[in-house]
């Protein structure tokens, strides 16, 4: 078994890797207080981050590991993580890839955090949202990191573009934006340049985490599973009960648990999520049907061969929302009895902090009509001052029953810094680094 750690760690300090827009430093600091647990979809860069924060530690000559417990080697053996301790010491980094899948992690976790503290330092990844929501010996001892698909920024420097404030830069960035809201953000995508590979590549990730993710969580056959899954994808919205009449239809002999189950293990292995209407009454965030974002905004193009830009800007903000937000912060959208709308509402506890919609085109006096009469709508009840539009091409100012209203295109608020004093978004120079 001592072999099998070796290679891990052989192979991890020589493989050669991209960085990340992550803070390394923070990452090796904070695991001085707790056991990081770096979480998210797979394929997204856990691994590679893990690499690439051993690698730094090697070239400061600390003690460190990188081990992978998805070797079938080595993840059904009930003693793997006793056995990597006695091969690495009680002292140092110890990088432990997929730990969701080995035996016991969880009270091996929070026994070596105890017995060896200012000692051994634990940094942990898994695909399954599991990791940070731990049983009780874990809790108040995990430091959690949710890591996405490649940022917007991050994709620009694996293709190598420059951010060039000007007319041929811009146009460049604004070409570049279109490969990645149809191809997503998975790194290895990114890197393939043949179209007919990126579809391969992303059925492949589909079909892994269906199967390995969502299908073992929820325990049930891969077939319900791929059904239930390229059902979400053409869904805006999701409700249980329409979801389980789609089933029927289909002859499919499935109860409405089975359903809910369905939902929550999917958003536990970070392939969908779905955000519930803002509401401060339990039963209305119930009762409403939630809203769907998929988890790369690749998966939509490759499972249904559709390219619906309007849902894939709309779904490229969330997924940047999620990069951004504080562990305090969550997301909702806003409907009122009129059935007005606003996509995204930003808050923290009580206090709703911005509201956001996304359009794709203001095609027409119509649709400029909704899309603003939603966002002021919204902005009254919540007694906000302004909200924030994000187009394919419109920028400008605006206000409107006395809301600030900002139109900024989706490249130039994905590269825009927020300025937390005023919470406004920079819209001057964007772009310079």
């Amino acid at each position: 078994m001592e072999l099998v750690f070796e290679e891990w760690n052989t192979y991890a300090q020589k493989k050669v890797l991209k960085t990340r827009a992550i803070d390394l430093e923070r990452l090796e600091s904070n695991s001085h207080l707790k056991i990081i647990a770096i979480t998210g979809i797979r394929r997204s860069g856990k691994s590679s981050l893990l690499i690439l924060l051993l690698q730094k530690l090697i070239k400061e000559n600390k003690n460190t590991a990188y081990i992978n417990l998805e070797d079938s080697r080595i993840k059904n053996s009930i003693d793997v993580l006793n056995d990597i301790l006695k091969w690495f010491g009680d002292s140092g980094y110890l990088l432990l890839d997929e730990i969701t899948n080995v035996h016991d992690w969880e009270s091996w976790l929070a026994r070596n955090h105890e017995l060896l503290k200012d000692k051994l330092y634990l940094i942990v990844s898994s695909s399954r949202k599991k990791l940070v929501v731990p049983s009780k010996p874990l809790r108040g001892r995990m430091l959690p990191y949710e890591l996405y698909p490649l940022s917007f920024k991050e994709f620009l420097k694996f293709k190598d573009i420059e951010l060039e404030h000007t007319t041929v830069g811009i146009g460049r960035i604004e070409k570049t934006l279109g490969e990645y809201v149809i191809y997503g953000g998975f790194p290895e995508v990114a890197l393939t340049e043949n179209k007919t590979d990126k579809i391969r590549l992303l059925n492949s990730y589909f079909k892994d985490i269906m199967g390995l993710d969502v299908s073992e969580m929820a325990k049930e056959n891969i077939s319900t599973v791929d059904i239930f899954g390229r059902y979400i994808i053409e869904s805006p919205y999701f409700s249980a009960s329409k979801c389980l009449n789609f089933f029927k239809s289909l002859g499919h002999k499935i109860g409405k648990q089975s359903i809910l189950n369905l939902e929550k293990y999917s958003q536990d292995g970070y392939l969908f999520f779905f955000i519930p209407i803002f509401s401060r009454t339990i039963k209305d965030r119930l009762q409403y049907p939630r809203k769907v974002y998929i988890g790369d905004t690749g998966f939509m193009n490759a499972l249904s061969g559709k390219t619906d830009m309007g849902r894939l800007f709309e779904n490229t903000v969330f997924l940047e929302l999620k990069r951004r937000l504080s562990l305090k912060e969550d997301i909702h959208y806003w409907k009122n009895s009129s059935g007005i709308e606003t996509d995204f509402v930003v808050r923290e506890g009580l206090n709703v902090k911005k509201i956001i919609q996304v359009v794709y085109k203001m095609e027409d006096e119509k649709t400029m009509k909704r899309e603003l009469g939603g966002l002021v709508a919204c902005a009254k009840e919540f007694n906000l001052k302004n909200g924030l539009i994000i187009t394919k091409d419109v920028e400008r100012a605006e206000t409107i029953d006395r809301i600030k209203v900002q139109f900024i295109p989706l490249w130039k608020w994905l590269l825009t810094p927020i300025n937390s004093s005023s919470d406004e978004y920079i819209i001057d120079n964007c772009i310079h680094e």
